[in-house]
């Protein structure tokens, strides 16, 4: 079996406020830490400029020029960790919603289980949004039908930790969502290939003055259209899932 070797990769898109503390808890953790700048503005270029070069080599920096959305920044992520030889990626948001001192139980539970994506579950406060909260319910019921399982607690929470062993051949043979419906539509292509998914839950707050780049409208549509196709594909995949259910 491989050395775990895991890094972090942050999608960052206009969040100069919140990554440098970001990246200092993931550093103190020691995780290395691979920044993917998707299209920020000058100002946020300019902190993570700084960011790798203070913190070299543990932190390095990609750039996707323009704005192509965060599963495409994911991706990118993902490859670079894999060329550099890590086994495993923590996902973590770069707009400080996540607990980063629940690194560790994701590292821990990763070292037990190493085929196994550790999937945050979301422990919410008083400060979420209510319809964001009623609608991550409607995801929550498509995923259940869409794996014919309850596995996946929660797929839209984007504090995860990922097996790059299985994932990479995935990036390869099929085209994940690009955007923000990305982090439901990986996980439940993952459990379609038999990866297990471990729920772990987490602190999740939604600071009031926070920048969120989600947009009702046109991401909703979105995730409905993922849904959709997804649920094409778990009718032909259905006599697999549901005897893998029974063996």
């Amino acid at each position: 079996m491989p050395v775990f070797d895991p890094a972090a990769v942050v999608p960052v898109y206009d969040h100069p406020a919140t990554i440098g503390e970001v990246t200092r808890q993931i550093l103190a953790h020691g995780l290395p830490c691979i920044l993917v700048d998707d299209g920020s503005g000058p100002a946020c270029a300019a902190v993570l400029d700084a960011l790798a070069a203070d913190h070299a080599p543990r932190v390095s920096l990609l750039r996707l020029s323009p704005n192509q959305g965060k599963g495409a920044a994911m991706v990118a992520g993902f490859r670079a960790a894999g060329a550099r030889g890590h086994t495993h990626v923590l996902q973590i948001d770069a707009d400080g919603q996540h607990a980063c001192e629940d690194i560790p139980r994701f590292l821990a539970q990763a070292r037990l289980h190493p085929d196994a994506v550790i999937a945050g579950c979301p422990v919410y406060d008083d400060s979420v949004p209510r319809a964001r909260l009623y609608g991550r319910y409607a995801t929550h019921v498509w995923v259940w039908i869409n794996t014919l399982s309850l596995d996946i607690r929660d797929s839209m929470c984007g504090f995860r930790l990922y097996p790059l062993a299985p994932l990479l051949p995935l990036l390869d043979a099929v085209r994940i969502a690009r955007r923000m419906d990305f982090d439901s539509d990986v996980i439940v292509r993952l459990h379609w290939r038999g990866v297990p998914v471990l729920n772990q839950p987490t602190r999740v707050t939604y600071p009031r003055d926070g920048i969120s780049h989600f947009r009702m409208g046109r991401d909703n549509l979105r995730i409905s259209l993922m849904h959709a196709r997804l649920f094409l594909g778990m009718l032909w995949r259905s006599p697999l899932l549901l005897w893998r259910k029974v063996a």
